[in-house]
């Protein structure tokens, strides 16, 4: 249980000017720009070995205007990043915040490439729903885990110390809201306690936590969680107890295309290239191309709660690109048929409402027709067999809502004022998708891990510095 001690009259054994909870993306680029400015920093990670949300995304951290969009020919700006997250969200979150961090991804990427060698390249064979412009920055495989690596050796390469198999369960605070340490368990049952100047809570978000899911996002409680169980919300329950800010609790990264019982999702590009997604009966249910978070509840409200993804060779060969994907073709996950009843035989449907289905879709390609979901098919070419088929159930990846931050990540109170030294970035903070899983723009997980790390831990360094001056 996460709870907020009193530190009158505490006095701690160990102290360290910066602590940072959480070593994934967001507590490591934390910990690194803290670092850089010449301040300590120690990270408390509760797993034996840090291996988070980082490690199960896709890896891509979206930018506008970076040194290697120009290298790669791309026209982005951040201005053009910024109106995209809008739209996504339909203005409906912190357009203040949003319009900074877009005018930093720059600078955010081009230090993590430049002084930490992140293994980014640019995507731009194809762009995802919302995205008008390639913002894709990719490792090699497509794969979180490779960046966090990255990251990891970056951080023990400083000399920044690590410390694993560490379940912060306390802060202690002043009656102001300042932080003056936390208490850890060991997996032996044993506590400690450390002192500190600043804080930062890079601990993701509550998608691991059942009881919080009840409470603020019932309608994707049930389904698969495609997250780290490490994520139990500690980050809201000890700002509820300080009295932070709160917001967008209902937002959440949910994914419609998880392969299922393998649990691996597919590569999006399956669907942005111009697959498609039927139910049991053969029929399509929704415009799959929306945007793959708000796609998973369109699942999960299917028959059975399951659906099926149908693409072709083309998209298949730009979906390869995903490690996952990858992944998916070696486990079995992904089916290959060369004819539409052989899919329809898979699928458990009727052939000729499968061929429907499909029949409509090609008109819709055409022009000849226009879906009644929204989607435009004209920009891709019809399907053509053979046909790769796999069955897919909604999951959640991980929640939006979080401690409301200002431009230095710092925490705010529900009066808008700010705590002395706490601060918070990626799943602890609230993200920029407004009050819902249809605010998702993809990679914005990333992009606030990154960018946020980045600010908290510039900003947690600025001020123990200056104290100690």
């Amino acid at each position: 249980m996460s709870n907020v001690l009193s530190a009158k009259g505490k006095k701690f054994d160990f102290s360290v000017p910066i602590l940072v909870i959480g070593a994934g993306a967001c507590g490591c680029t934390a910990a690194l720009a803290a670092h850089e400015k010449g301040a300590e920093v120690m990270i408390l990670e509760r797993s034996q070995t840090p291996h988070g949300n980082t490690s199960l995304s896709g890896g891509q951290i979206p930018a506008g205007g970076t040194k290697l969009q120009s290298l790669a020919g791309i026209k982005d700006t951040a201005d053009i990043l910024y109106k995209d997250i809008l739209a996504k969200a339909e203005n409906k979150c912190d357009k203040k915040l949003v319009r900074y961090v877009a005018n930093e991804s720059a600078n955010t990427v081009d230090w993590l490439v430049d002084r930490w060698q992140l293994p980014l390249s640019c995507i731009n064979d194809f762009v995802y729903p919302g995205h008008t412009v390639p913002h894709m920055h990719a490792s090699p495989s497509r794969f979180g885990a490779e960046l966090l690596n990255v990251l990891l050796q970056a951080v023990t390469s400083e000399g920044i110390q690590i410390i694993t198999s560490a379940t912060v369960t306390d802060l202690y605070a002043d009656q102001d809201g300042k932080i003056r340490g936390i208490r850890m368990a060991r997996p032996d049952g044993k506590l400690e306690d450390f002192g500190c100047e600043a804080l930062i809570l890079a601990c993701n978000g509550y998608g691991g936590n059942k009881e919080l899911l009840k409470k603020y996002i019932p309608e994707i409680v049930d389904a698969h969680y495609h997250g780290h169980d490490g994520n139990q919300g500690d980050a809201i329950i000890w700002g509820e107890s300080l009295g932070a800010s709160i917001k967008d609790m209902g937002a959440f990264q949910g994914h419609g295309a998880v392969i299922t019982p393998h649990n691996i999702h597919i590569g999006w590009p399956a669907i942005t290239e111009g697959g498609i997604q039927v139910n049991k009966n053969g029929l399509r249910f929704s415009n799959e191309n929306h945007g793959y978070s708000e796609q998973a509840l369109n699942v999960v409200q299917q028959p059975d709660h399951v659906a099926w993804t149908i693409w072709d060779q083309r998209c298949q060969d730009i979906a390869l690109q995903m490690h996952s994907h990858q992944e998916a073709m070696k486990a079995g996950g992904i089916k290959k048929y060369n004819n539409v009843t052989d899919v329809a035989r898979y699928i458990g449907c009727e052939s000729k409402k499968l061929q429907d289905t499909l029949s409509q879709v090609f008109e819709m390609c055409e022009g000849n027709s226009v879906d009644a979901f929204g989607r435009n098919f004209t920009g891709k070419p019809p399907l053509k067999s053979p046909y790769f088929v796999a069955k897919i159930q909604g999951a959640l990846f991980h929640t939006q809502g979080g401690l409301e931050v200002d431009c230095s990540a710092r925490v705010m109170r529900t009066n808008g004022e700010l705590f002395p030294n706490l601060f918070a970035g990626g799943g602890a903070a609230r993200g920029f998708s407004g009050p819902a899983d249809w605010g998702y723009l993809s990679g914005s997980g990333l992009l606030s891990a990154t960018n946020l790390g980045r600010f908290a831990g510039e900003a947690a360094a600025n001020l123990v510095l200056n104290q100690h001056l």
